[in-house]
């Protein structure tokens, strides 16, 4: 049984939260106030996989992180919100008529809205590890000790202002609906659950397609350069255009193998993560790169 769970966990909890948000929008009398219980109900989905089947049994465990993990959650989901309330009027001043393709149907127009917003979310992502000011506010993010699914949702505000922007401006011009748009905040945090899970899931070719918590783990590799790799919020497409693509099945990750090498000093308090951006930064030397991984990523200096 937990061998098919493994395998199916990841298409049925994206296709099965994400395809509820579709169907709910697209019903009868169907609203927005919907979606922040089916959010909830990922949540707690998520939660219970992660207990049930986990990929890092030591993950499971606090590490005094819990309410630092939820206070950026409802920082960061309560800007989501505002911005999705004031997404009409963004409409009206960057909307170029027409290029919208509201006669698609509900779930079509939700996949261009994913798209888009994919690429444009990844290459902010990919700057961030690029230049240093961008850097510092996403660092916060690349902190975190253990993965699971709730730290997805674990960001600077501002950080996530940029990431949403880049994401959400493209959409804005070509002139996205407010309830596709609902639909895409939905989507979005669905996959970052996903994306920072601690189920033990298995991907196979799926791993080329999706950016889901076995191909994104590597991310997180505390080696300094070794981790730029596998940007992508969704899908792995923008990754294999940018040479950034990275997966080894035979390298588990593992508690020591996260966070920031050159900051094991990172605070963890959440006002002081939100002040750290700010500060004077002082980097130690990197540790080295496990020997598994050499042969795969050459890291350079600086963190």
């Amino acid at each position: 049984m937990k061998r098919m769970l493994a395998w199916l966990y990841g298409p049925l909890f994206f296709g099965g939260f994400i395809g509820a948000g579709v169907w709910w929008m697209g019903s009868a009398g169907g609203s927005a106030a919907g979606l922040p219980w089916l959010f909830l109900g990922a949540l707690g989905v998520s939660f219970l996989a992660e207990w049930g089947l986990p990929y890092e049994p030591a993950w499971n465990r606090s590490h005094g992180d819990r309410l630092r993990d939820c206070l950026h959650a409802v920082v960061n989901e309560g800007l989501n919100a505002i911005g999705l309330l004031a997404l009409p009027g963004l409409a009206m001043l960057l909307a170029h008529d027409g290029l919208w393709p509201r006669d698609w149907p509900l779930w079509g127009q939700l996949l261009l809205a994913v798209t888009v917003a994919d690429c444009g979310i990844t290459l902010a992502h990919y700057a961030s590890h690029r230049w240093a000011w961008l850097w510092r506010l996403h660092a916060v993010h690349h902190s975190v000790q253990r993965m699971y699914g709730f730290n997805g949702l674990l960001k600077h505000p501002l950080h996530q202002l940029l990431e949403a922007s880049a994401g959400l401006l493209p959409l804005l011009m070509l002139g996205i609906p407010l309830p596709v748009a609902q639909l895409l905040a939905l989507a979005i945090a669905i996959q970052l659950l996903l994306q920072h899970s601690n189920v033990d899931m298995r991907l196979g070719v799926l791993r080329l397609v999706f950016a889901w918590a076995p191909v994104h783990r590597f991310h997180h590799m505390k080696y300094g350069r070794a981790g730029d790799v596998n940007f992508g919020l969704f899908f792995n497409l923008w990754d294999w255009l940018l040479g950034t693509t990275f997966y080894r099945h035979d390298y588990p990750m593992r508690p020591g193998d996260l966070g920031i090498g050159s900051r094991p000093d990172y605070p963890a308090g959440y006002w002081r993560q939100l002040l750290e951006p700010f500060k004077v930064q002082r980097y130690s030397a990197e540790p080295k790169v496990p020997q598994a991984l050499r042969r795969q990523v050459k890291p350079a200096g600086g963190a």
